[in-house]
């Protein structure tokens, strides 16, 4: 794929990039770690949710729009920018390259992700706010009866699809970044972080799906 830039453009570009990794790429590992929480069962996670809400107002809203909701609105809006001006072709057989590949799973996670967030905003911190139960809409009973509704697992496969997507979208943004921001210069240290990357797709994939396996599991002894 070819992106014609101007010189402000790659600068933006590069915070883009940043952004995807500090704070958004961190808050996102954060919160499939205390997500994971699940596993201990629901008192160890309604714990979690209690100590943010027992937070002051004014100091959890400052802290959510500081380092979760403008990073990553402004990385969700240039990043649909970017591939509005970008121009496919690798189903083109001259520029079916691995790199070419890993760019255009990246471009298409991030639009299903951008989806997928929004309607994970609305039935989570928003459905909080106005439902008459308070935090009592996402503590872990209420996660337990949203996976299985209705026996047909629908929202569980989503969760599923997107803990996936998003695991790519930030393992392969850590690749692009290093490499974009000078850390991986030579051919050798970027197939080493390519590795690297890999494996932390894995963990962090395996991370956000033991979260969810958690919530499936209401009764049992702590493992945390």
């Amino acid at each position: 794929m070819s992106l014609s830039l101007t010189r402000e453009s790659y600068f933006w570009h590069k915070i883009h990039s940043l952004t995807g990794i500090v704070p958004v790429g961190f808050y996102m590992v954060q919160h499939l770690t205390l997500n994971s929480f699940s596993l201990g069962g629901p008192e160890k996670f309604n714990a979690v949710i209690g100590f943010f809400d027992g937070m002051p107002k004014h100091l959890l809203l400052a802290l959510e729009a500081l380092f979760i909701w403008i990073p990553l609105l402004f990385h969700a809006v240039y990043g649909i920018f970017i591939v509005g001006r970008a121009q496919p072709n690798y189903f083109s057989e001259k520029y079916r390259w691995s790199e070419n590949r890993m760019y255009v799973f990246q471009r298409w996670s991030g639009i299903a992700l951008f989806f997928l967030l929004i309607g994970h905003v609305v039935t989570t911190t928003i459905k909080a706010k106005v439902s008459p139960i308070g935090i009592e809409a996402i503590e872990f009973d209420a996660w337990n009866q949203t996976l299985v509704s209705g026996g047909t697992y629908i929202v569980l496969i989503l969760y599923v699809i997107g803990v996936l997507l998003a695991s790519y979208h930030l393992c392969y943004g850590i690749w692009n970044f290093c490499i974009r921001w000078g850390i991986t210069v030579s051919e050798r240290s970027q197939r080493g972080m390519q590795k690297f990357c890999g494996l932390l797709f894995v963990a962090v994939t395996l991370l956000g799906w033991a979260a969810l396996l958690g919530f499936l599991i209401p009764h049992r002894p702590s493992l945390i």
